[in-house]
């Protein structure tokens, strides 16, 4: 049975399980038969593009739906297209969108009977799932025991191994002590990759390499120290592997199919970035293995819906079971293009009882390209703003999802995407060219983007395999080649974007633009400068606001003199949510020391100690806000004098070690 055709439908006379004989990990409820979707009403438990994405569909199905929306997102495009909209109040995660009684006392208001929970939030949170099931409502998505079960990165390798699926070779139970990190390396050695056991989305993931960081990890995270190590589970780095998943369904009566594979190798920080389908230059053997491995993955949990299987493929073409993301994923439009199926509906009529559309032959080349606010100058650093200008391409084979408008404010206190450009020709090579087009037309003034570091990567022999170059794109490739100012936490054994030095005293500068016989140049020049000769006055340009990060060469940021910084001063690189301090008043830390914890746009980012010293004051605590350069906590710095012209031990990003120039 696991070894069929896994698009075909199973036989009348069947072992896969149906409705009426789930497997046991599956809830009860989930054999019932949910209400058509002509009777739907669907609260959007989530928001922006993804939002605006399922709001769409439902409209052509002519299912009404009720949305959710923070003060930020008042005037947000899907906002305005639902039927319905209700305030959540707060201005953090677990006010609004994460405040599940809220959403379940806006389904009782609304008279909603089904919720669709997009990706993220809370998508793959099983007590959200139990709550609307237990509203009498119908849940988009499997059943509140396989999120249990795929949801925990643990029991989830536990079920690959169970299902005959290979996992990464690995510990899959948590990390409690020093000595079974050390055999394990010893045994399968270097690089080690230390998980969350509730990471996704490239959170909590760290990487060492040596005896020695990870010892530092260890001592960083040790849960008798009040750290979280007994929520870590640690894998080998499979170095040079490609990230290729399957997009998969499976309805009640017990059908399953694979409606394209996909290639999300090109990351950052474990986060993707550019996504294609179908996943180019796998061999007939590969692609089979990934066929028959989501197959016994989704049965072995009774899984039904649609959801992604995730595997790192090795250069030797070896498939290895990474995770299960039980929901629809950002990346899921590369799939719809070349499959030809709607996935979103497909979603509704799967959770109305319906039987799923068995995926058709793949038609031509996809590409997904994320529109974020993150700056490729700073190491793809998120950052927030006003959008001034939003001009998406178009054409042939070109889809824009977005859920901003031009005038609308990105805010730092939730997700720095901001659309989507998918991309979709007859062929690779084909698509790729139209990529280049599209991206020459796009333009977005007002916040940093990736798109010239797109046209870079659309540019790369290694990437296009143009010129007779193989393709040669893993996992590090993009950090390796193209943001390789590595940060020196990575050294330490820690996952920050983040990463401490004592800051250093270049002048600010600005850009002015000029023209000169008519020709347009560009000045860059010191802000006292600009000062003396203005008198003081900003020139427009200059006003723009940007992400007030430390040492990036990020233009028009206001830094005091030196002379007015006191040692030892540790302040926050953008603005985020303290998550864990993992210092107290009075104790003495080493250079490289962990001291504070930050979430900033779904990221985890670490903060050092960049100097030998004692913790003096700590003006930050867990669960709070802080803004770009507030003062997080102050140091007694060893061996130095506390006077006018010390200068600040700022927590900074990796690329102020480098040097790097504007």
């Amino acid at each position: 049975m696991l070894d069929e055709d896994p698009n075909s439908r199973p036989p009348a006379v069947s072992s896969a399980p149906s409705a009426a004989a789930a497997p046991p990990i599956s809830d009860s409820a989930d054999a019932t038969a949910s209400p058509a979707t002509a009777s739907m009403k669907l609260l959007v438990a989530n928001r922006g593009e993804i939002a605006l994405r399922v709001v769409r569909t439902a409209r052509e199905m002519g299912v009404p739906t009720v949305v959710v929306y923070a003060e930020q997102d008042r005037h947000c495009q899907y906002v305005r297209m639902a039927d319905e909209a209700f305030l959540l109040s707060g201005d953090t995660y677990a006010d609004t969108y994460l405040n599940e009684d809220l959403l379940i006392s806006i389904l009782r208001r609304s008279g909603a009977n089904a919720v669709h929970p997009g990706y993220g939030f809370l998508s793959e949170v099983g007590s959200f799932a139990r709550k609307v099931l237990d509203e009498g409502a119908v849940w988009i998505g499997p059943s509140p025991r396989a999120l249990d079960a795929l949801g925990d990165k643990i029991s989830a390798r536990q079920v690959a191994e169970k299902a005959k699926v290979p996992p990464v070779p690995g510990i899959s139970h948590a990390v409690t002590d020093m000595r079974t990190l050390l055999d394990f390396a010893h045994t399968h050695g270097y690089p080690l990759m230390l998980k969350r056991t509730d990471g996704g989305g490239g959170r909590g993931i760290t990487l060492v390499r040596t005896d020695d960081e990870l010892r530092g990890f260890y001592l960083n995270h040790n849960a008798a120290q009040g750290g979280d190590l007994d929520e870590y589970f640690v894998e080998r780095f499979i170095d040079n592997g490609r990230h290729v998943e399957t997009q998969c369904g499976r309805d009640m009566h017990g059908a399953f199919t694979v409606y394209s594979t996909r290639d999300c190798s090109v990351q950052r920080r474990n986060q993707k970035l550019v996504e294609e389908a179908p996943a180019p230059f796998l061999s007939e053997d590969v692609l089979d293995q990934l066929r028959r491995y989501s197959r016994r993955l989704f049965e072995a949990v009774g899984y039904v819906g649609l959801g992604t299987c995730e595997f790192m493929v090795t250069p030797s073409g070896k498939a290895y079971f990474l995770e299960v993301n039980p929901r629809l994923q950002v990346e899921h439009t590369v799939s719809e293009e070349v499959s030809g199926v709607d996935l979103v509906r497909e979603q509704l009529n799967i959770a109305a009882g319906r039987a799923l559309t068995p995926a058709p032959a793949a038609r031509g080349h996809s590409f997904e390209l994320r529109i974020t606010s993150e700056d490729p100058k700073s190491n793809l650093t998120p950052s927030s703003g006003t959008l001034e200008t939003v001009r998406w391409p178009s054409g042939p084979g070109i889809r824009v999802d977005s859920g901003v408008l031009e005038g609308d404010t990105i805010s730092p206190k939730f997700d720095s995407m901001m659309g989507k450009l998918i991309v979709t020709a007859h062929d690779r090579a084909t698509a790729v060219a139209r990529v280049r087009r599209a991206l020459d037309e796009i333009e977005i003034e007002g916040v940093p983007t990736p798109v010239d570091l797109y046209k870079t990567i659309f540019s790369d022999d290694e990437f296009t395999t143009e010129h007779g170059a193989e393709f040669a794109v893993s996992t590090k490739w993009l950090e390796r080649k193209y943001l390789n100012r590595e940060p020196d936490s990575t050294r330490a054994g820690q996952p920050a974007s983040l990463s401490a030095a004592v800051d250093d005293t270049r002048a600010p500068s600005e850009e002015i633009v000029i023209e000169m016989n008519n020709r347009r140049v560009v000045l860059t020049v010191p802000s006292d400068v600009v000062a003396t000769l203005t008198g003081g006055a900003r020139t427009r340009g200059a006003e723009r606001p940007t992400q007030p990060l430390r040492g990036q060469g990020m233009h028009h940021v206001e830094r005091k003199p030196a002379r007015d910084e006191r040692s030892g001063v540790i302040s926050s690189p953008m603005q985020a949510i303290v998550t864990r301090i993992n210092v107290t008043t009075g104790q003495t830390v080493g250079k490289g020391d962990l001291l504070v914890v930050l979430e900033s746009m779904k990221m985890e980012n670490y903060v050092y100690a960049p100097v030998n010293g004692t913790v003096r004051d700590i003006a930050a605590s867990p669960a709070t806000s802080v803004d770009a350069g507030q003062t997080l906590l102050t140091i007694d710095v060893e061996g130095a004098v506390r006077d006018d012209d010390a200068h600040d031990a700022h927590g900074a990003h990796d690329a102020e070690h480098k040097g790097e120039q504007a």
